[in-house]
């Protein structure tokens, strides 16, 4: 394992830059590279954190949203997906999972150190997937991980025809603990310029239309944030929180969020088209 240490974050625009010009090399590797990616000595910037939660919805506190720390180790994902001895392109690569551990709170006056690094390439039914495994430690305490699951779309995926991720049910509105959210068009401005994912599905309708897509569509990490953000208060200290990003919204968007309680002190929640009650994420909060 190669490890590669950071003495600061590097741009995400620098690293869009670089790429939008890998997506026109034609990568089509077969390993994931050997390679760890570390940041040391990382404090929280407090305006940053303001920013995120005002977007999200948030409330502000001395504690880190449970989705900040995607946010502080994008810059490394987005390093890691455009080195050259990665074999994916970066653009296209589609988020599909997200599962967060949050072992205890995590103060905004804590020094971190953020690790990154790509594991599990594997067969999906619509090509490959793999996981970006993320670690922050505080002192030699681990004190969060998140695994996010990406797609990259080519033929030749599962031969079953099936993907090797847990299956994916159809889902539609509950009929219980509904909250209608109107989503602005510019939501993928405002967040990116806060989470530094300046990915152009998200900016304008007419560069996400350069991609394929009719419109702009908004972050899955966002729409996670605020699906979280609605259950502030219930969200335990120490848990597990994974999401499954589905339909994309589509920006300016109705959307309806719904959570309901399991039982045992879990959740499931999800967030589906206000009219015709298509899913866009569907997620599970479990104590751990």
């Amino acid at each position: 394992m190669a490890v590669r240490e950071f003495n600061a974050l590097p741009s995400t625009l620098a690293l869009y830059s670089r790429a939008l010009l890998g997506s026109l090399s034609g990568k089509k590797g077969t390993e994931l590279p050997a390679l760890e990616l570390v940041l040391r000595d990382v404090k929280i910037d407090r305006e940053n954190l303001a920013a995120y939660n005002r977007v999200c919805g948030f409330s502000q506190r001395e504690t880190l949203p449970v989705t900040y720390g995607f946010v502080l180790a994008f810059p490394l994902h987005m390093s890691l997906i455009t080195d050259s001895s990665f074999p994916f392109a970066a653009m296209g690569l589609v988020h599909i999972q997200n599962l967060i551990t949050q072992h205890r709170p995590v103060s905004a006056s804590e020094i971190l150190t953020i690790i990154a690094k790509p594991a599990n390439l594997r067969s999906h039914e619509k090509g490959m997937q793999f996981d970006i495994l993320t670690t922050l430690v505080s002192g030699n305490e681990v004190v969060w991980e998140c695994v996010s699951t990406m797609l990259r779309r080519q033929a030749g995926g599962a031969e079953s025809g099936k993907s090797t991720s847990p299956r994916k049910e159809k889902s539609v509105v509950s009929p219980t603990a509904i909250v209608q959210w109107n989503v602005p068009g510019d939501i993928g401005r405002r967040y990116g310029a806060i989470a530094g994912d300046r990915n152009p599905i998200h900016l304008y309708a007419f560069t996400a239309k350069l991609f394929g897509f009719p419109s702009a569509i908004a972050h899955g990490m966002w729409s996670k944030a605020r699906c979280l953000a609605a259950m502030e208060g219930r969200i335990p200290d120490a848990c597990k929180i994974d999401v499954q990003f589905k339909l994309p919204v589509l920006l300016p968007a109705k959307v309806a969020f719904h959570s309901e309680p399991q039982g045992d002190g879990s959740f499931t929640f999800g967030l589906n088209d206000q009219r015709s009650g298509k899913p866009h994420l569907s997620g599970s909060i479990q104590t751990i």
